[in-house]
């Protein structure tokens, strides 16, 4: 196994790095890094469901679909994110959170923390989680990840994920909604998110026995970025790729009653019936209908409509 540094702090790079080294990597892979604020999506979610727009809109946060499933997760400079990456295992069981957050759990018992497994893939310390894990499996390699919190926003946290959208009917994959807390805030004298991130490095490095510590090479940093380009960076991944879903229901606005009816398709409106106190609206369908189920995008789309903020928001 080699340690590879990652001081890469830009989400779409970090998240593209997990995928290039998972599918190319000879070697099992181990890494600790860290995102600038931003939400993470799992593969077969809705984001729409999941995510609370305006705010990540008013806040400039990115949303960016990851690889391996679960839920949707907020990472700031005070979250860890530890990725392991095993090729090639001869053994029935390749997704094995036990045996992926162990580490996690002996490391932690140096601060008097008495960490609890929960669930199927969850961390916890008196009933609060503070790490949920994913993995995502290619070939005979798996790559299993997760979050640690240490000294993220939680309040920001909490304004990031939606309280859910009973208008949206889809299959998607849902979050599962627990009470999260901080590992600093279980430790008497808490260090910084820096040297405690140093010091479970090291521990790592030691857990799994590592000689070899390597820095991402040039020609790996470009295949990456390629990658970002290509994929993490395109609204057809992050949001495109959300399962097919219908939104239905009424709005009361001051100017009336709407009522609405659509349904998506890789994120693109595929059929639409607005109406107004009962009268369709069928000059603003047309120009809706194909268009991107985005509200930046259709503001654009409505941009010549008075009442365009309205309607977008009867959209959503």
């Amino acid at each position: 196994m080699i340690f590879i540094r990652r001081p890469q702090t830009d989400p779409f790079f970090n998240l593209a790095a997990e995928e290039y080294f998972l599918k190319n990597s000879r070697e099992d892979v181990l890494m600790v890094w860290q995102n600038k604020p931003s939400v993470v999506v799992g593969k077969h979610q809705n984001v729409l469901a999941e995510v609370n727009m305006d705010f990540v809109s008013e806040n400039n946060l990115p949303v960016i679909r990851r690889i391996s499933g679960g839920g949707t997760v907020y990472h700031d400079m005070g979250n860890i994110n530890l990725t392991r990456i095993s090729t090639s295992r001869k053994t029935d069981r390749l997704v094995d959170f036990r045996e992926f957050t162990r580490p996690v759990v002996d490391f932690l018992k140096q601060f008097g923390l008495e960490v609890a497994f929960e669930g199927k893939n969850n961390l916890t310390v008196n009933g609060k989680k503070f790490s949920g894990n994913s993995a995502h499996v290619f070939k005979n390699s798996v790559m299993h990840h997760g979050t640690f919190l240490y000294q993220s926003d939680l309040n920001r946290l909490e304004k990031v994920i939606h309280p859910g959208n009973s208008h949206i009917v889809d299959k998607s994959i849902k979050s599962v909604r627990a009470t999260v807390g901080n590992i600093a805030g279980f430790m008497e004298k808490p260090v910084t998110t820096e040297v405690f991130r140093r010091h479970l490095e090291q521990f790592l490095v030691d857990y799994y026995h590592i000689h070899t510590v390597a820095e991402v090479t040039p020609e790996e940093k470009l295949a990456i970025e390629k990658l970002v380009q290509e994929k993490y960076s395109r609204w057809e991944w992050n949001r495109g790729y959300s399962p097919k879903y219908i939104v239905e229901g009424d709005r009361n606005t001051e100017y009336g009653k709407f009522h609405v009816s659509l349904k998506v398709k890789e994120g693109k409106i595929t059929d639409i019936a607005l109406f107004f106190e009962g009268k369709k609206l069928e000059k603003t369908e047309q120009k809706i209908l194909g268009q991107r189920h985005d509200k930046v995008h259709l503001r654009k789309v409505l941009a010549n409509n008075h009442f365009s903020e309205v309607i977008i928001n009867t959209l959503f």
